[in-house]
Parts: C-alpha cells; structure tokens; sequence
C-alpha cells in the first residue's frame, strides 16, 4: 500500500452518531482519501448513498461492540449489510466460547460469517477483543483464521478495556504471516503510535484519529 491515507478506515462507532455526523465522517473520508469509514451496520445504507462514485469503503460493524449474540444472528446482520451496500463487515467473536474453549463453535462462527463475505465479494475482518484474551486464546484464534482465512484479523473494538498493542499486532502477524492481514484498532491516537503500529505488521488501521494522524505524516513528507 503506497499511499499512506489507505491505511485508515476513519471510524464513527458512537452510539448517539447523527445523519450530520455521518455526513461529516464521509466528507472527511472523500477528502483525506481514506480506504474506509468504519460504521455501526445501522448507517450502511446512508454512508454507501454519501460515497457513492468514490473508491472509499464502508465497513459495518457486526454484533459491535460485545460480540455476545448468536452464529445466526451475527450471519442475519453481515447479510443485512452486505444488502445495504457494505464493502467490508468487522464482526465481534464470542468470547464467551472463547473462554469456554469451544474452539468448534469459534471456527463455526468465523467460516459462516466469512462465507457469506466471500460470496458477495466483500472483506471480512474478525475482531479478538484483545484486551480480555490471554496469550494462548490470542494464538489459537490466529491458528483458527489460518484455517477459515478470514481476509483481516483485528486487535480491539475500541470500546473494550484496552486497544491495540505493539505486542498483540506482532504476536498476531508471527503466527498468521502473510495469509491473514492485521488490522490494529483502538487507543492509536498520533503518528508516531501508528507508525508502530505499521512497522510490527498491521495493514490497516482503525481510528478516529486518522485526519490528526494524516495531516502530521503530510506535514514532515510536506504534502
């Protein structure tokens, strides 16, 4: 990825997020020519009408923030998206099964999820919720995407107790290499923690942040 405004999908995950806020996040996303604006599903439709003619995607937010709804609830909601003109679906694991070591259940849920995405030729990015996993649930996750190949694995929602880690984005990156990509979100906040964030491995980055983060890279390669 050569441009460096690629890197970001420029998210809006807010609860109380209006039609103006979407508005804005949009313009924003057409402006800095981000490859994505990160929306909870319920939007999809608005932010796809609003980029309309543009290569910018949107990528909706499933089962988001908690991850604690059912295999067919999950696979309803990224065909709903999908339906609305979602590019990308981010869905939250069940980390209760996780927990549980109800491995089957977790590749269960990625392969349905991940199915659907692939026939309609959209990415699929699976979210750990790092911050609440060990070493070890963070490794088998990775071996179960190395199976299923999901197109992203990602860090964090944002909205958990901790976001992304230098750590966790190596950790992931040494285990899936380069079958699986890895997007670090949550907590990146300025250059110089995404910069990182880049040099451990992760090929997309989710923040809230990423005008400040673009106008500070432009501002010392003086674009």
């Amino acid at each position: 990825m050569n441009k460096f405004s690629k890197y970001f999908d420029h998210t809006c995950l807010k609860p109380y997020a209006t039609r103006e806020d979407m508005a804005k996040l949009c313009e924003e996303a057409k402006k800095y020519d981000f490859m994505m604006v990160a929306i909870n599903s319920t939007q999809t439709k608005l932010c796809k009408e609003l980029l309309k003619g543009t290569d910018i995607h949107v990528g909706a937010a499933i089962s988001f923030p908690l991850g604690q709804t059912t295999i067919e609830t999950k696979v309803f909601e990224t065909k709903d998206a999908i339906a609305n003109g979602a590019d990308e679906i981010d869905y939250v694991i069940n980390i209760t099964e996780l927990k549980e070591k109800n491995y089957d259940y977790i590749k269960e849920e990625m392969t349905q999820i991940v199915d659907v995405c692939k026939k309609h030729n959209v990415i699929s990015k699976v979210i750990f919720e790092n911050c609440y996993l060990t070493d070890e649930e963070k490794i088998k996750l990775c071996e179960i995407a190395l199976e299923v190949k999901p197109d992203f694995i990602k860090t964090s929602t944002g909205f958990g107790t901790g976001g992304a880690t230098v750590e966790d984005v190596k950790l992931m990156k040494s285990i899936v290499k380069d079958t699986v990509k890895v997007k670090a979100a949550g907590g990146i906040r300025d250059l110089d923690t995404c910069l990182k964030m880049i040099e451990a491995g992760a090929e997309r980055i989710g923040t809230s942040s990423a005008i400040k983060i673009t106008e500070a890279y432009n501002k010392i390669h003086n674009k």
